[in-house]
């Protein structure tokens, strides 16, 4: 065991943190994973980072970097504060531990970052890409000029100098992050001495990137980062992008140079899981080099679940549609004898059949493929008309006022019975043999580079998406994968007004109802690390949904398992499981329904939200949390405060307004963002109540499949599926309390499942250290009394 003391960050571990530590370096050293399930105030966080930058700076080891993946930019944020405070006390003699937080070009790219040159959220990857393959040209063998010319050229405009010589006392410089760069706010163009019109815009921060490039392509690209990283130590986005522009460089590009040099990498799970990032950016990260921190684990399946589906909207195939018929247009013309004339610039006859010369994607699969998107696409609207008709009947009648239309699914097959789709079965009628939608990606890919080429300009194109979900869906299983329609409520008045297009956008969507296997293998590349979360218990449910099993029973691959409680003073929490009815809706009913069980969770709510300070009401749905708030109002002299479901902007100032001044309570969706990764530290929470088992819509298509698919997988859909997701995004929200020693308050799960051993109790799930103690709704009030007594 090394000295690992000298990498911590504070003057004692806890005993919890030596034990994560020493767990997680030799768990390690055998190429295994240490589960840690840690409450709030374990420092998991020192405990991942401590382990990782010991095995890194070990010789003895293969290990090259830590890779830290988080879903919650707070906890992002504590990476970089905890590594930051690892290296201000690092011994004197020693580099700082050089770390590196990933982002997207919309966050770097100093053009989007001011909206200058018409960039945009929306724009800046294609025109990013179409800039640098402009400046690769002009630059690369054969071009017209150099990358450093074409640095100076937009810089010149800057220095002031003219052509002429002459002072240029209007130049303007581009200024971001704090930092002025040493180009205009336009992008500049080079003249390649053609007809008019032969000038070419080119991004002068990569012209600058590749000019520091090493020659010949001999040493590493990270001889292209203006600055000593090793010295640096963190590098957050906001200082990559200030030491760069200073430099001239392209921010995202220094990015991907550091990528695989620095010590610490931190990202988001689609840095690690999502194919296209992976294809495009992250890939040299994952190698056995690399010990790997899955932070927020608990969200690791749902997430990967999400990453690794496949969906295609209606308006992608539409766009596919019309990028098949430009590169089939002049060919076809041609063989007519006639001419493409007018719209957009189109592929000429000679240029088509030279690129698929260079292929083997013949004009008839050009021709098949387009046919069978136009096909697809009338199935789908055919379809999607059907099921309106049969839920809303009269649907179109007025759909500016069609209030009742809400998200929806139209499932391909039954979820609960495992078959062939019947899309499949549609395009087999309809006489698509299965090389339809095999070739459809190499088609797809085809067609783009055509078009590129055409138009001389990089950009997204639709054809290549569509023909690798088309070729997805044909290759993926009927269990694992479940197929349906989605229906995602929108507004697009350019539509006829009878059209469902009006107010839905459709997608094919292509679901894995089982991400273990991805989840595994992508785990299985990595030299080892840490899955830790405050909620991962039942541990054998987590191992075998992430594949961690897998890993340990057929590779050999260790997965130790820790399990460490709150170390806070006892005396300053406590934790209720209350014996109300259920919450469920067969006893509760709609929202507006007056019953037993609805007074009984309304008094409860009353008198939790009736203590000192703020409080948090967690409900299974935005319509249950409106029910809430309004049945607090008037009981209550506190505001209460209702969480909607709206944008990152509306979330933020409510919380603002719930943590300014006295004492509120704030009632919200456990489905929202406000019981997750919130940290209400200090005086900001009180208290937290969460009303029933948080299970989701148990009717929803997918729902079904997914539990269907864990039947199979796992033996208990329901338990796997369900239940335990529910209990740790319950476990989440009251977890919001104690965030420190000096924290005080107040948890209560509210719903009989939590307090008492029956058919359905979800009491196995939580924690068997004793913390939640079962009251009936009587005794709830003398606890809550108790309690307040206690700290008065």
């Amino acid at each position: 065991m090394t000295n690992w003391r000298a990498v911590f960050g504070h003057d004692e571990p806890y005993d919890e943190q030596v034990d994560g530590i020493e767990t997680a370096v030799e768990t390690a050293r055998d190429g295994g994973y240490a589960v840690i399930e840690g409450a709030c105030g374990t420092g998991k966080t020192m405990i991942a980072l401590t382990a990782g930058i010991d095995l890194v700076r070990d010789p003895e080891t293969d290990f090259e970097r830590v890779f830290v993946l988080t879903s919650v930019k707070q906890q992002l944020r504590q990476f970089e504060a905890d590594l930051e405070t690892i290296n201000a006390t690092l011994p004197d003699d020693w580099n700082p531990v050089s770390g590196l937080t990933l982002v997207g070009k919309a966050d770097v790219c100093p053009y989007n970052r001011e909206r200058a040159a018409g960039f945009d959220d929306g724009t800046v990857y294609d025109r990013c890409e179409t800039l640098r393959d402009r400046t690769r040209d002009l630059t690369g063998e054969g071009g017209e000029t150099t990358a450093g010319t074409l640095a100076a050229r937009a810089r010149q405009q800057q220095t002031g100098l003219a052509d002429s010589g002459r002072p240029n006392a209007g130049a303007r410089f581009l200024e971001t992050a704090g930092e002025p760069t040493p180009y205009p706010p336009e992008i500049p163009e080079y003249d390649t001495g053609g007809p008019v019109g032969s000038e070419v815009e080119y991004c002068p921060f990569y012209a600058r990137y590749l000019e520091d490039l090493p020659d010949d392509g001999e040493g590493e690209a990270a001889e292209a980062v203006p600055f000593d990283f090793t010295e640096t130590g963190l590098v957050t986005p906001e200082e990559l992008v200030a030491l760069s522009v200073r430099h001239g460089t392209c921010p995202h590009s220094v990015m991907g140079a550091l990528l695989s040099h620095v010590e610490v990498v931190i990202g988001n799970y689609y840095h690690a899981f999502d194919p296209t990032t992976i294809a495009a950016f992250t890939g040299a990260l994952l190698d056995e080099s690399t010990f790997v921190v899955c932070d927020e684990a608990h969200m690791l399946e749902p997430r990967v679940r999400d990453l690794v589906s496949e969906r295609v909207a209606d308006t992608t195939l539409r766009d596919a549609e019309t990028e098949l018929s430009r590169v089939i247009q002049p060919v076809k013309l041609e063989r007519e004898g006639r001419r493409a004339t007018g719209g957009s610039k189109t592929a000429d006859a000679d240029l088509v059949r030279a690129e698929l010369a260079d292929t083997d994607v013949s004009f008839d699969e050009l021709e098949a493929t387009l046919e069978f998107v136009q096909d697809l696409r009338g199935e789908l609207d055919r379809r999607v008309r059907a099921h309106l008709d049969r839920e809303h009947p009269g649907w179109n009648a007025d759909l500016d006022d069609m209030t009742a239309l809400h998200d929806d699914e139209i499932p391909l097959r039954d979820p609960a019975v495992p078959a062939e789709d019947e899309i499949t079965e549609w395009a087999r009628r309809a006489g698509y043999p299965d090389p339809t939608w095999v070739r459809a990606e190499s088609v797809g890919a085809v067609v783009a580079r055509i078009l590129n080429e055409a138009e001389d300009e990089e950009r997204s194109r639709a054809a290549p998406a569509v023909g690798r979900v088309l070729g997805e869906w044909y290759r993926r299983g009927h269990t694992d994968h479940f197929r349906e329609i989605e229906l995602e409520r929108t507004w697009n008045d350019t539509e006829p007004a009878d059209s469902w297009r009006r107010v839905y956008t459709a997608k094919f969507a292509l679901h894995n109802c089982v991400p273990s296997d991805a989840i595994g293998s992508r785990l299985a590349s990595f030299g080892g690390g840490i899955l830790m979360s405050a909620t991962l218990e039942p541990m054998d449910a987590f191992t075998e949904v992430t594949g961690l099993e897998y890993l340990a029973r057929e590779e050999g691959r260790p997965v130790v398992e820790r399990r460490y409680g709150l170390h806070f003073p006892e005396e300053n929490r406590e934790s209720f499981a209350v014996a109300a009815p259920k919450f469920t809706y067969d006893n509760r009913g709609s929202p507006g329904d007056d019953n037993p069980t609805r007074t009984a969770y309304a008094d409860a709510l009353a008198k939790i939200a009736r203590l000192p300070g703020n409080v948090l009401v967690g409900m299974p749905s935005y319509a249950e949390a409106e029910w809430a708030a309004g049945a607090l109002e008037g009981r209550i002299e506190k505001p209460v405060l209702l969480d909607a479901s709206s944008g990152d902007e509306a979330t933020q100032s409510l919380k603002d307004e719930f943590f300014a001044g006295e004492g509120k309570v704030l009632v919200t969706s456990l489905r929202g963002t406000l019981t997750e990764g919130v940290d209400y530290k200090g005086d900001r929470l009180s208290a937290a109540v969460v009303c029933g088992v948080p299970i989701v819509n148990t009717s929803s298509p997918r729902t079904k499949a997914v539990r269907r698919a864990y039947d199979d997988e796992f033996g208990d859909g329901f338990e796997y599926a369900l239940t335990v997701p529910a209990v740790r995004k319950a476990r989440q929200a009251i977890g919001r309390v104690i965030r420190s020693p000096e924290d005080v308050g107040v948890r209560v799960l509210l719903d009989e499942r939590y307090a008492r051993d029956s058919w359905d109790s979800v009491r196995p799930y939580l924690p068997d250290d004793g913390e939640f103690q079962p009251v009936s709704l009587d005794m709830l009030g003398m606890g809550l009394e108790r309690f307040r007594s206690r700290l008065e």
